[in-house]
């Protein structure tokens, strides 16, 4: 049933979703991130005794980062869709529309979070405040919308460098 899926994927046309409809993904998996980031933390705070905020905070942001990217990785790799992308009707497909392997998964991962690492980059070294610092995501974030609407495909940076493609899923086939 699978590889129907797919090949009926392959075949049908690779229509972009809309950036609305991308957007209200990412929030939905903000929220769904949320608990999964809450979840790992408290284990690891658990298992290693961590009493400080400060304590152990390097190896926790690198426990929480590996489980970000296992989340990640398994669901593109694993019927392409998170549970917010299920929910919006969205799928990660490589550039011909098949399969994402997980070499090609790990690379758009890793690739995704110059959403976030110039803005992020800066706080610590121009001692911005947290506002200033969320305001200069939120102006990243702009910037790379409108990026998607100068490119002809309408795929995000990460996309194109990663030899992936975000496409929209018909409700029957979903």
């Amino acid at each position: 049933m699978e590889s129907a899926s797919s090949e009926s994927l392959a075949r049908a046309p690779l229509v972009a979703p809309k950036l609305r409809r991308r957007l209200a993904t990412m929030v939905y998996e903000g929220v769904i991130l949320f608990g999964i980031v809450f979840i790992a933390g408290y284990l690891f705070s658990t298992l290693t005794q961590q009493r400080n905020g400060l304590t152990h905070h390097n190896l926790l942001m690198t426990w929480i980062g590996i489980v970000l990217a296992v989340y990640f990785v398994y669901f593109w790799t694993h019927g392409g869709q998170t549970l917010p992308m299920k929910t919006w009707r969205l799928k990660v497909v490589d550039a011909r529309g098949a399969k994402v392997s997980t070499a090609r998964a790990v690379l758009r991962f890793a690739l995704a979070w110059l959403w976030f690492l110039p803005p992020l980059a800066l706080h610590p070294l121009l001692g911005l405040t947290i506002p200033v610092t969320l305001g200069l995501c939120a102006g990243w974030i702009v910037v790379w919308a409108a990026a998607v609407w100068l490119d002809p495909s309408r795929q995000f940076l990460h996309d194109r460098l990663a030899g992936t493609r975000v496409v929209a899923v018909s409700p029957a086939a979903a």
